[in-house]
C-alpha cells in the first residue's frame, strides 16, 4: 500500500507506530544510540508514506510495522473512556532496558498485557493519552537494580499486585476507585534491589483546563472587587 499510494499524507498515529519499531530496535541492541536518535528525528519530520517507509525497511519488522491505509471512515474519538476502549493487540507489547531506558507515551493502544523489564535501566509507561485493548490491562514489570514508573490519568482503577525483595512497589493509587467505564489497570511482576513507581497525572489537556479555570476565577474576583470599589465610590 505504501507503494501505491507513497505520497499519502502520514497521520501521527502511523509516525508513533514506526517510532515505536525504532525503540524496540534500540532496546535489542539493533540500533545505536545515534542512528536511533536520526531516524526518530526523520520519523517526527516525515509528512508521508512515502517518506516513513524507508525508516524501518532493514529491520526485521519493518514491513509490518509500515503504515497501513485504512479507506473507511471512522468517527473522531470523543475522549469519553468508552472510545478509549478500542479492543485489538495494542501497538506495543513489550520494552526492555539494560543499561538503557525505554519510553511509551503519548498516543499508543495499551495491550491486555504489557510486558516490561529493566536491569541497571529505567523506562517509563505513561498512560494518560493512550487507549486500552481492553477494560483491564496488565502490566507487568520486572526490575533488577533498576526502576519502571508508571503513569496514569485520573479515574482510572490501580491494582498493585507486584513483589518486592530489597525493592518494592508504589501502592500510594490503590484503592481510589475508578469512574464508571474506566479501564484498570493491573501492575504486578517482580522488583529485587529496583522499584517500580505508580502516580497520577492529570493530561495535559485537563491542566491546561485548570489553568485556564484558575485564570478566569483570578479575573472574577478581579472584576468583583472593581464592581464594589465602584458601588463604594458612588456612595
Amino acid at each position: 500500500m505504501t507503494d501505491e499510494l507513497p505520497e499519502l499524507r502520514a497521520s501521527d498515529a502511523d509516525r508513533e507506530r514506526v517510532s515505536e519499531v525504532l525503540r524496540d530496535a534500540l532496546a535489542e541492541g539493533r540500533l545505536d544510540m545515534e542512528e536511533f536518535e536520526e531516524r526518530l528525528d526523520a520519523t517526527y519530520k516525515a509528512r508521508t508514506y512515502g517518506e516513513l517507509a524507508p525508516i524501518t525497511r532493514d529491520l526485521p519488522v519493518g514491513q509490518v510495522a509500515a503504515p497501513k491505509v485504512d479507506m473507511r471512515k471512522r468517527p473522531e474519538p470523543d475522549g469519553s473512556w468508552a472510545s478509549r476502549i478500542v479492543g485489538g493487540e495494542g501497538s506495543s507489547t513489550w520494552a526492555v532496558a539494560v543499561m538503557s531506558g525505554f519510553q511509551r507515551k503519548g498516543r499508543w493502544t495499551v495491550p491486555r498485557r504489557f510486558n516490561c523489564f529493566a536491569f541497571w535501566g529505567g523506562g517509563e509507561l505513561d498512560l494518560r493519552e493512550a487507549n486500552f485493548a481492553d477494560g483491564e490491562v496488565e502490566i507487568n514489570c520486572v526490575a533488577i537494580m533498576g526502576g519502571v514508573q508508571v503513569v496514569v490519568p485520573p479515574g482510572v482503577e490501580v491494582v498493585v499486585r507486584g513483589i518486592g525483595i530489597m525493592g518494592g512497589f508504589d501502592h500510594r493509587e490503590q484503592g481510589v476507585p475508578g469512574e464508571p467505564g474506566a479501564p484498570r489497570v493491573v501492575v504486578t511482576g517482580f522488583a529485587f534491589w529496583g522499584g517500580v513507581g505508580v502516580e497520577r497525572k492529570p493530561t495535559r489537556a485537563e491542566r491546561q483546563r485548570l489553568r485556564e479555570e484558575r485564570r478566569q476565577q483570578r479575573l472574577d474576583r478581579r472584576e468583583a472587587v472593581r464592581e464594589l470599589k465602584g458601588e463604594r465610590g458612588k456612595d
